[in-house]
């Protein structure tokens, strides 16, 4: 099984957050996706508990992004004319992290947000 990990912040990282609202090209590079260390320990513990054949990859990220943007006007902004989820909540994360969610349970429960 793999783990494909986001950008990992711990709380502690959290105060850089604001830096990265200027210049939202700064982050398209992951999408202004991240994931909070504690929810990439419970990826790992589901991971190694999850009754799972063969070799199959899972995306863990936080489910909402880094910005103060809605994620749609990110996208508008940086990739127009790129089709987005119309499920997509404001600040939903754009990494989709169903699959993870569906097979191990993965349920990310830290935000900068609060």
């Amino acid at each position: 099984m793999g783990l494909r990990i986001s950008n990992i912040f711990e709380e502690k990282d959290y105060e850089q957050i604001p830096s990265f609202w200027a210049d939202p090209a700064q982050r398209k590079w992951n999408l202004w996706s991240w994931v909070d260390s504690r929810d990439v320990a419970q990826a790992c513990r589901l991971g190694l508990e999850a009754d799972v054949a063969g070799a199959d990859n899972f995306t863990i990220a936080a489910a909402d992004t880094l910005m103060k943007t809605p994620s749609r006007e990110l996208m508008a902004s940086v990739f127009p004319g790129v089709p987005v989820d119309p499920k997509l909540g404001p600040f939903d994360t754009l990494l989709s992290i169903e699959k993870a969610r569906r097979v191990l349970g993965y349920a990310p429960r830290h935000t900068w947000r609060s």
